[in-house]
């Protein structure tokens, strides 16, 4: 038998996982089974891998025993491929038997705009329970720097296993190194970056970037994912690429804000910015096109910022840019409905009591993913000025009760006479299933956020763009 020192060899711990990983004995676990977690649960039975997967709902557990998705842009095909290697659970002491955990539960942010991470601590919690030897456990939730080392480490040590923190050179790493590590178990941060609906990029294909909190754990990450990435991208610590994250999804924020704050501009001025956003975007270096819209959505943009601001008053900064993006950002569904009485005014007709009908509720196109979505906003800001709001979205039969939404709708059918009997229709998420020139065609006014009747120049009194 190995002596306890034996076992705690970074060096041996790492050369045993690798083993496993290489050849494909290796049992992984993804712990929250949603649009992070299923993808990449199906990716790594794809590669042959034994895949358990954990959710607290047993809805979506019994779904996935019935080989049904219940996800829109993941078929039921592809979880029935992989009946034999990818099984679904509620039980978090199965985690014993799996070598790699990887963490993809929600990070949210409170109504104040702080990091809520229950979600990440009570799943640490569970891992601890069942923490075993030479596990390798692996955060993929977007959150604030230090969340690896600093929040979920000192849960994981409850055990009584250790894994120090120790830096290393993601340039020039290699196992030899490791003989210096006495760790008991391997933890890393890997951030997703899944595009739900993004029809260019699969998961796998997606460059993977890998951040340990000491250097066994990060070539044991790396080991993993590159079984089942194209790329990895193997960084410095578990901090590292968890700013990179957080950066990668700032610079969208921040960029949003920006076109949405010129299109105002350009509205005001009689400018069409959506024409001037395709010249600008002809320049071939330097610059990036962003679009316009009725407000963020989905579950990173709207919220990754501010866990880097609100980390940021920890060490005494104040971010501007990002506190200032946010604050347009938030700002345009409050534009979308003051467009809608604007209009409405025109035709000599007041938005209290007039019936409004909204396409789409999903946060962006051709996806059924509510989280975060304007759309919801732009619902209640119109039912609070007194309108009576009807939607309609192929995704969303009904409008389930949410954390701050609890609407009640169901989806209305789009008939022409259905059409003809609302003052406006608003247009806030394009799905391409959407008949636009049917639409604009049978509606007295249409409200467009998303440019989605530009071609339809016939029909320009009816149609307002904002």
């Amino acid at each position: 038998m190995p002596t306890e020192s034996e076992n705690r060899n970074g060096h041996a711990i790492l050369a045993e996982f690798r083993r496993r990983v290489e050849s494909g004995e290796a049992r992984v676990g993804v712990i929250g089974l949603g649009y992070v977690g299923l993808p990449l649960a199906l990716l790594f039975a794809r590669r042959g891998f034994t895949v358990l997967g954990f959710d607290t709902d047993p809805v979506k557990v019994d779904a996935l025993g019935r080989g049904e998705t219940y996800i829109h842009h993941i078929p039921s095909t592809a979880i029935r491929e992989q009946s034999e290697r990818f099984s679904a659970t509620t039980d978090f002491a199965r985690l014993t038997t799996v070598d790699a955990c990887l963490i993809c539960v929600p990070t949210p942010i409170t109504e104040y705009r702080d990091p809520d991470l229950s979600f990440v601590r009570e799943t640490a919690v569970e891992v601890s329970a069942h923490l075993a030897r030479g596990q390798l456990i692996v955060l993929e939730s977007t959150t604030y720097p230090g969340t690896t080392d600093g929040d979920v480490l000192p849960i994981l040590e409850r055990s009584g296993l250790r894994c120090p923190v120790q830096g290393y050179d993601a340039a020039t790493v290699s196992p030899e190194e490791c003989r210096n590590v006495a760790t008991d178990f391997l933890l890393a941060f890997s951030p997703e970056r899944e595009d739900p609906g993004n029809k260019n990029f699969s998961t796998h294909q997606i460059p993977k970037v890998v951040g340990g909190v000491n250097a066994p754990s990060a070539l044991a990450a790396h080991a993993l994912y590159a079984a089942a990435f194209e790329k990895t991208v193997l960084v410095g610590s578990s901090r590292v690429a968890e700013m990179a994250k957080i950066l990668e999804n700032t610079y969208r924020a921040v960029n949003i804000a920006l076109i949405n704050e010129l299109k105002l501009l350009c509205l005001r001025m009689g400018i069409d910015v959506w024409e001037v956003i395709e010249a600008a975007k002809t320049k071939p270096f330097g610059f990036t096109a962003f679009y316009p819209g009725p407000g963020l959505g989905g579950h990173c943009i709207p919220i990754d910022p501010f866990y880097l601001s609100w980390k940021a008053r920890e060490y005494g900064l104040t971010t501007r840019f990002i506190e200032l993006a946010g604050e347009i950002n938030a700002s345009m569904p409050g534009h979308v409905v003051e467009a809608v009485s604007e209009a409405l005014n025109r035709r000599r007709q007041c938005l209290q009591d007039s019936r409004i009908l909204v396409l789409g509720v999903a946060y962006k196109k051709d996806i059924d993913d509510l989280r975060e979505s304007p759309s919801l906003r732009v619902i209640e800001l119109l039912m609070e000025r007194g309108a009576r709001v009807d939607y309609n979205d192929p995704y969303f039969a009904r409008l389930h009760k949410m954390r701050r939404y609890d609407f009640g709708l169901a989806s209305v059918n789009l008939t022409a006479e259905a059409l003809a009997g609302y003052a406006a229709v608003v247009i806030v998420t394009d799905h391409s299933s959407y008949d636009y020139e049917f639409i604009v065609r049978h509606s007295r006014l249409v409200i467009d956020t998303r440019n989605a009747t530009r071609s339809l120049r016939q029909y320009a009194e009816k149609i307002v763009h904002c």
